[in-house]
């Protein structure tokens, strides 16, 4: 039974900055459960308005199905209905619908619903599949709209129309005219999630689209820094978020532009760094050289 209806996660998640944990892994690369219970045990000291579970940045990619129930049931479990977990469905829509149910069943709050595996689609196939995976749960279902999966205004408002349980998008792309026409038809009906890499680069200018929170992967190893952060683009405190883009993002950004897959691994690489190591990640990523978890370290320690 989940701790949060529809329509509460949606306005929990609106208010506040949202965190995706990475997924543990031990040196031969099994996950890490005793690790990652510790790591949200941290994180849950930190105030978010909500956690997702083997998202993108938890590797949810390179987890089978039955690893991820496990994230999930652990998350839950570890959480303890403090803040809203949410998991992801993904794949096509069989397997999408069978995460939605699994993900029920082990008490999660949420689906992050992903695009589809490797095909391409036309706005009325994405549009069943999404609404497959809506009739499938009662829990409420974010869409992230990137990759193979982009979805349009039109699509979006048919969806939300279609679908009580859908209440939130979530933006991975970045096209400001769709964003725009997507909330000026669907307005506040959805909880708006800013999801591109590194998203607090985008945070400020796409909170004028309705955007009220994002993902924050660097919550994970500098949380008070991402909270701090959000608090200064919540204000719209210009001087506060360009200073801060300027004084640690834009070198950050470096550094994670250096290989494909490094926004991922720099996470893990940032919890190396302050002390609480999460392990490798899986292959295809690979992780940071010693020198740039060098350059890392030496950047982190100029904002702690």
């Amino acid at each position: 039974m989940p701790n949060f209806s529809p329509q509460e996660l949606a306005a929990q998640l609106k208010g506040g900055l949202l965190s995706f944990p990475v997924t543990h892994f031990t040196e031969d690369l099994q996950f890490d459960e005793a690790g990652y219970r510790d790591h949200l045990s941290w994180l849950s000291t930190y105030p978010v308005a909500g956690l997702f579970a083997a998202g993108g940045t938890g590797e949810g990619f390179s987890l089978t199905a039955a690893e991820i129930d496990r994230v999930v049931r652990v998350a839950v479990d570890e959480v303890n209905g403090r803040v809203p977990v949410v998991a992801p469905a993904t794949g096509g829509t069989a397997s999408a619908v069978a995460q939605a149910q699994a993900a029920e069943a082990a008490g999660a709050d949420g689906l992050l619903l992903m695009p589809p595996y490797l095909t391409e689609a036309g706005q009325d196939g994405l549009v069943e599949h999404v609404s497959a995976v809506c009739r499938a749960t009662n829990l409420g279902v974010i869409v992230y709209s990137r990759a193979n999966a982009i979805l349009n205004d039109r699509s979006v408002s048919a969806l939300a129309d279609r679908n009580d349980n859908l209440v939130g998008f979530k933006d991975g792309v970045g096209n400001i005219e769709n964003l725009t026409r997507i909330y000026a038809t669907v307005g506040d009906r959805l909880a708006y999630i800013g999801g591109l890499p590194t998203a607090e680069t985008f945070a400020l200018p796409l909170l004028q689209l309705g955007m009220s929170t994002y993902s924050s992967a660097i919550f994970n190893f500098v949380p008070q820094y991402a909270l701090d952060f959000y608090a200064d683009v919540r204000a719209q405190n210009r001087e506060a978020v360009y200073r801060r883009i300027k004084e640690f993002l834009v070198p950050y950004l470096d550094i994670r532009d250096r290989q494909k897959g490094y926004a991922v691994s720099i996470i893990k690489a940032g919890l190396a760094a302050v002390g609480r190591p999460a392990g490798p990640v899986r292959p295809p990523l690979q992780n940071l050289t010693d020198g740039e978890l060098a350059e890392l370290t030496a950047l982190i320690n100029k904002i702690s």
